[in-house]
């Protein structure tokens, strides 16, 4: 029988589809072998990407962890979280969630209903109670230097042609609202390859909490022009958090990773 180039590509396309369709109920069903460390799950926020979680994976991989890192997508509270949730259901636990900015909003309520979530991390992160909105924890407090002047803002086309907008985070002001306790050039080189999110997210109401029902943790960053200090520390007090506190800037798992890992490390035991 002869093969073509075509024929081999499309049976290697069906078994690859066949193996995803399979992958969740797989991995649902394989349990970790007695001992294994959980999971950590590292979700960016708006304005950065998986990158910022580098030297806090390297610590936790060097202590043995299993650690994923996965983009968010930043297109709205209930679609990220939904993404999320999907990428849960591919992992067999226990399952440690680890948030940063609105990351925080996403496992809030990607956490929900999934047994192999075993602890929630906040780092520098919202989290929301049913209802709640970013903008709305965001000005609760004063303090927080991300208004709407700090923003440029670009509209993008949407499959259902009505269209949105993303909001980008001003390079002649990123440094001073986003990483202040970062090198310049390492600043400038990030406002260059930020990932916006879109305005919608500033708005949208969060579901139930799901630290309502896990345990939580929090990291707050006493520099943050972001969200305000006081505001990290509500919600961590609210959620019931272990809290700890790092002279840092909204990024703290960038400038204090050894401190945000060992937060991490805390909240799987």
């Amino acid at each position: 029988m002869h093969t073509t180039r075509r024929t081999l590509l499309a049976g290697t396309a069906a078994v690859a589809t066949g193996a995803l369709v399979g992958a969740p109920a797989a991995a649902a069903q394989a349990r970790p072998a007695a001992g294994t460390k959980p999971t950590v799950v590292l979700v960016h926020g708006a304005f950065a990407d998986a990158s910022g979680w580098t030297e806090v994976a390297r610590l936790l991989r060097c202590d043995g962890y299993p650690v994923i890192a996965p983009a968010n997508p930043l297109r709205s509270v209930s679609a990220d979280s939904a993404y999320l949730a999907s990428i849960l259901t591919t992992l067999p636990g226990p399952l440690v969630l680890v948030a940063h900015s609105y990351g925080g909003m996403v496992i809030t309520n990607a956490a929900n209903g999934n047994p192999n979530v075993k602890a929630l991390v906040y780092v520098a992160a919202f989290a929301p109670d049913q209802g709640e909105t970013l903008q709305g924890l965001q000005l609760q407090f004063p303090g927080s230097k991300l208004d709407e002047a700090a923003l440029d803002f670009r509209p993008y086309p949407t499959p259902d042609g009505v269209g949105s907008v993303d909001g980008y985070v001003k390079p002649a002001v990123f440094r001073d609202v986003f990483a202040g306790d970062l090198p310049q050039a390492t600043t400038d080189v990030m406002a260059a390859t930020q990932r916006p999110g879109d305005v919608h997210t500033l708005l949208e109401p969060s579901g139930a909490p799901a630290w309502r029902s896990i345990p939580s943790f929090y990291l707050v960053a006493r520099n943050d022009n972001l969200i305000p200090p006081a505001a990290q520390r509500f919600m961590a007090q609210r959620a019931g958090a272990r809290t700890t506190e790092v002279t840092a800037s909204h990024v703290a798992m960038i400038s204090q990773p050894r401190a945000t890992a060992n937060l991490i490390k805390t909240a799987t035991r």
